[in-house]
Formats: structure tokens, C-alpha cells, sequence
């Protein structure tokens, strides 16, 4: 098996955990928020992040993964941009109205695009732009209901969509960057996330819901429902990180649209929630678009395949043949016999 076949091998998996875990835990969290009354979304996931570094420490110990410190900084910047985001999120779910809040998570995606077209000078073809477009209409069909505007919850939306675009952003740069893989970044920044959400949590969970997360009944089907979202919540948080890694800020935002739409036909089969044709035209457009845009990165991804291999045989086929060396100037002779440093010919540089 090739490095790119295992490559794509490796994408696949890391996207199937990340819908699986998603939708799992979302279908956990709404029992445990709808039918049982915990309604701590903050705090919850302060434990979730809690419950991943300590698993993820118990792997290190294992020797799963190997430690990589780097730059001390970024990631205690990052972590702490991450818990923000997530305390963003939920206070812009708290002050805006559903429709809104989905509006609010359907902006991300552009905002991701402009930024990374803006600061990283990443561009993104039509076909690109026209299937983010179709995925967007198609999830704003099935999901966004009324959109009642309030001066507060916008400004909380903005922020929370700018402070996810950075965050999912860095995710990628950083791994690259320093060469770590996600694990290892996971490792790092979860100290930080979880402190973050854990001082936070429960002001916002009390400002949000008049209730003291301390003060809750909990019961052992409660403590139950906990346990089996802190679980699940280990495979979460190490797919967003894998995925992202293995693709981009982006195609990671058009995966989490597609748990959306598999939790809205989850929640129609399973819980029996209110579902109408709206919803299903909805979540057909968004599949469609969902589908145009994996065809038009995956042929995009092996054009640009072909054309470094092209690339890379070019330049080795002119390292190879000392004629065709001294024909462009790379290796003139002196009068002594001594040969002088490589001057590449500017033509040649331009047509590479």
C-alpha cells in the first residue's frame, strides 16, 4: 500500500469517528438535557475535556504516543481560544433564538474561507465556492425557523464565529508547523481548554439557565448519562483535532453540517421529534452539496498530485543529464577546470 493510498485510508477513518462519535453524543446529550433536565451544557463539556486529557494521559503512559513539547505559548493561547469559543457558542445559543444560533453556525464556513484566503493567501475555486454554497442553502432549509435579532446576541455570535474560525484554523497550522500530530496537540491544549470552561462553566450555566450546577439532584441515571457523554466525548475531541489535521478548517465545518443533518434523521427515527418536508428538501440539497464538494477537493487533490510528480521527475530528469545542466547554465567551467556555483536559468525557474 502506498503513502497516499494509507493517507486516504487514514482521512476516511478519521471521518467516520468523528460523524459516529458526533452523532452519538449529541443523540446522549439531548437525553441527558431533554429528558433528565441537566441542562450544564458549559460545565458538561468542561468535563468532557477533563475526562479526554485524562485518558490521553493514561495513553501516554501506556506509551500509546510519544510527548512533544513546543512553544509553550501558542499552546496555552490556543486552549484558552478554544474553551472562549465553546463559552461563545453556548452563550450565543443562550441569547439568540434556534434559528438564529443556526445562522450563527452556518456563517463559519464563509468566515473560514475568507479568512484563510485573506491571511493565508489559500485559494478556493468555483466549484469549491458554488458546493459550500448548495450545502449551505440546503442546511439553512432544514434547520434555520425563525430568526428574531437582539442587539446582544449578535455581538455574542460574531464572536463566537470569529474566535471558531481562528481557533479550527490554528488547530491545522499549528500541527504543521511544529510537526505534531493530534494527539499530541490534544494532549497539550487540553489542560487549558478544561481550566477555561471549568472557572467559567458554571456562571454561564447559571446566567443561561437560573440554576446552580452544584445544586442538581443527581441522580444515578444522571451520573449514567454523564459518564457515558465524558466517554464518548474522548473519541470526539480526538476526531475534530484528526480530522482537521488530515484536512482542513473547512472540510471539517462541511462534515459537521453532515451531523446535523444525520441528527435531525436520528432524532425523527429514534425520538420521534417533529420532522416536515422542509426538513427533508433540506437535508437532500445539503447531501447533494455535501457530495460536490468531496468530488471537486478529491480530483483538485490529484491534479495537484499529478502536476508535483510531473514536478519532481522534471527536476530529477535535468539533475540526471549534464548536458542539459551546462545548456542552462548550471554548470559553466572556469578556465581552470574548476566549476562554478549552480546559476539557474530564470526561464527555467518560471515554466517549473
Amino acid at each position: 500500500m502506498s503513502e497516499s493510498q494509507r493517507f486516504q485510508l487514514g482521512t476516511i477513518g478519521a471521518l467516520s469517528l468523528s460523524v459516529v462519535s458526533s452523532v452519538s453524543i449529541v443523540i446522549c446529550n439531548k437525553a441527558l438535557i431533554s429528558s433528565l433536565g441537566f441542562t450544564f451544557a458549559t460545565t458538561l463539556t468542561s468535563w468532557h475535556l477533563l475526562v479526554t486529557f485524562c485518558s490521553l494521559h493514561v495513553a501516554l503512559w501506556m506509551k500509546l504516543f510519544e510527548h512533544k513539547p513546543f512553544d509553550a505559548r501558542a499552546v496555552m493561547g490556543f486552549g484558552i481560544l478554544n474553551g472562549t469559543s465553546i463559552g461563545l457558542l453556548n452563550l450565543s445559543l443562550g441569547f439568540n433564538s434556534v434559528g438564529f444560533y443556526q445562522m450563527t453556525k452556518l456563517a463559519i464556513i464563509p468566515c473560514t474561507v475568507l479568512l484563510e484566503t485573506l491571511f493565508f493567501r489559500k485559494k478556493f475555486s468555483r466549484s469549491i465556492q458554488l458546493s459550500l454554497s448548495i450545502l449551505l442553502l440546503g442546511v439553512g432549509i432544514a434547520t434555520v425557523t425563525d430568526l428574531q435579532l437582539n442587539v446582544l446576541g449578535s455581538v455574542l455570535s460574531m464572536l463566537a464565529v470569529v474566535t471558531t474560525c481562528v481557533a479550527q484554523i490554528m488547530t491545522n497550522t499549528i500541527q504543521k508547523k511544529f510537526k505534531v500530530s493530534s494527539t499530541q496537540l490534544l494532549y497539550q491544549s487540553c489542560p487549558y481548554q478544561a481550566m477555561t470552561l471549568f472557572i467559567t462553566g458554571p456562571f454561564l450555566d447559571a446566567l443561561l439557565t437560573n440554576q446552580n450546577v452544584f445544586a442538581f439532584k443527581y441522580t444515578p441515571q444522571v451520573l449514567a448519562f454523564i459518564v457515558l457523554s465524558c466517554l464518548i466525548s474522548v473519541s470526539v475531541n480526538f476526531s475534530t483535532f484528526l480530522v482537521i489535521g488530515k484536512t482542513s478548517p473547512v472540510t471539517y465545518q462541511v462534515l459537521g453540517h453532515l451531523k446535523t443533518c444525520l441528527v435531525l434523521a436520528f432524532g425523527y427515527i429514534l425520538l420521534r421529534d417533529p420532522f416536515s418536508w422542509r426538513n427533508i428538501l433540506g437535508i437532500l440539497i445539503a447531501v447533494v452539496g455535501m457530495v460536490v464538494y468531496s468530488y471537486y477537493c478529491t480530483r483538485e487533490s490529484q491534479q495537484k498530485a499529478v502536476e508535483a510528480s510531473t514536478q519532481l521527475s522534471q527536476a530529477n530528469e535535468s539533475e540526471s543529464d549534464p548536458l542539459i545542466s551546462v545548456e542552462n547554465g548550471s554548470g559553466i567551467l572556469t578556465d581552470g577546470g574548476v566549476q562554478k556555483a549552480a546559476v539557474w536559468n530564470s526561464n527555467k525557474d518560471l515554466h517549473a
